[in-house]
């Protein structure tokens, strides 16, 4: 719930299914990376992109 008097509820339930972006997989994509308020990209387990957090 937002503490924002003009927010509007969401009233969809329905499930997002987001699938590998890397070209010729048709797996699912169950990790998102997005940089800043750009549009996330997803990817499979085996296809998603080395992430290495900054304090490693």
């Amino acid at each position: 719930m937002s503490d924002e008097g003009g927010a509007d509820r969401r009233n969809d339930t329905a499930l997002y299914e987001h699938y590998c972006e890397h070209p010729g997989c048709e797996k699912w994509g169950g990790f998102g990376f997005a940089v800043g308020k750009s549009e996330p990209t997803w990817f499979c387990f085996e296809h998603r992109p080395e992430w290495k957090p900054r304090h490693a």
